[in-house]
C-alpha cells in the first residue's frame, strides 16, 4: 500500500473574511425577515397584511391560532 499524504492548502485571508461578512448578512438577513413575519403573525392583528387581501389575514389569523397567539 502506498502513503499518500494530502498537502494542507491555505486559503487568502481576504477570502475566508468576504466568506465570513456573506455568511452573516445572510444570517442578518434571514433574522430581519424571521422578526417581520413573527410581528405581522402575533402583533399587528391583520393591519399591516389586511392591505394585500383577505386571503393573506386569514392565513395569518390561523397562524395565531396555531401557535396559541390570542386573536380576538
Amino acid at each position: 500500500m502506498s502513503s499518500h499524504t494530502a498537502g494542507t492548502t491555505t486559503a487568502a485571508p481576504a477570502a475566508g473574511d468576504t466568506t465570513r461578512a456573506r455568511d452573516w448578512l445572510i444570517a442578518s438577513a434571514a433574522a430581519i425577515l424571521a422578526l417581520v413575519a413573527l410581528y405581522a403573525v402575533f402583533v399587528d392583528n391583520g393591519q399591516l397584511i389586511s392591505a394585500t387581501g383577505n386571503y393573506l389575514h386569514e392565513f395569518a389569523h390561523d397562524g395565531r391560532h396555531l401557535f396559541g397567539a390570542p386573536c380576538h
